[in-house]
């Protein structure tokens, strides 16, 4: 089922996106989430580097997931896309964290899907990707992730370079809940076969929300420059939530 749209707390020139991620102290996380939060034990890294998340002078490098679950109000920074990559399409979905919703499917490979993602990302106010990981019933990575996992670690080193981030979200069975979600909807069989990457993205997008990114792994470029660039993130509006 998908997530709802909760409530904004009210608040003060809240920055969205804080350009100093320092600020989130151990003090507030524990606050946040409790100290024995799931969310806050399983919070984990991939890196291509095995380097850890934590870009230097304390700014750690957290998902839009966990950000929202600090700060009730997020919602209005930028955009979080949901990525599917099939055998022979890949789906994308965009959300904020509630009502996640099919944005397109790309019939497209290689350096051209690529190059696609990055401008969907720049055309639609995004700054991390959500990339779904194929595992096994048992949890067991396949041949297929091995591929998701170089497609993400190129697309990582571009997207650094703008800031935007990109994770790794386990998407098991997201397929066959998109299909039912589609099927619920009424959408005839046509449709569905048209729309089913799409919509399973859209699932990947929902789980990763839903989990608060405990299951997210950040994909990190060995450069050490894009990571500083990462830990900046992208130039994000600030807003006033309140008088």
């Amino acid at each position: 089922m998908l997530t709802t749209k909760p409530s904004i707390l009210p608040a003060k020139s809240a920055a969205l996106y804080p350009s100093n991620l320092s600020i989130i102290t151990d003090l507030r996380l524990k606050h946040a989430l409790g100290p024995s939060s799931t969310v806050a034990r399983r919070l984990r890294v991939f890196s291509t580097s095995s380097t850890m998340a934590t870009t230097g002078g304390g700014g750690e490098i957290l998902p839009n997931a966990l950000r929202r679950r600090i700060y009730p109000c997020w919602g209005s920074g930028f955009f979080s896309l949901g990525i599917d990559v099939g055998t022979s399409r890949t789906g994308v979905a965009i959300g904020k964290g509630f009502a996640p919703r099919p944005l397109t499917v790309l019939d497209l490979r290689g350096e051209k899907l690529e190059q696609r993602l990055i401008q969907i990302a720049e055309q639609e106010e995004v700054d991390e990707f959500i990339i779904g990981l194929p595992k096994s019933y048992d949890g067991k990575e396949t041949p297929q992730s091995n591929k998701v996992r170089s497609i993400a670690g190129r697309i990582a080193v571009k997207a650094a370079e703008r800031g935007l981030r990109i994770y790794l979200q386990d998407e098991h069975g997201t397929t066959l809940e998109a299909l039912d979600f589609m099927i619920e909807r009424g959408l005839k069989r046509s449709a569905r076969k048209v729309k089913v990457d799409a919509y399973s993205a859209m699932m990947v997008l929902d789980r990763y929300f839903s989990t608060s990114g405990s299951e997210a792994e950040l994909v990190l470029p060995k450069q050490l420059d894009l990571q500083e660039k990462l830990k900046k993130g992208p130039l994000l509006p600030m807003i006033n939530v309140g008088p």
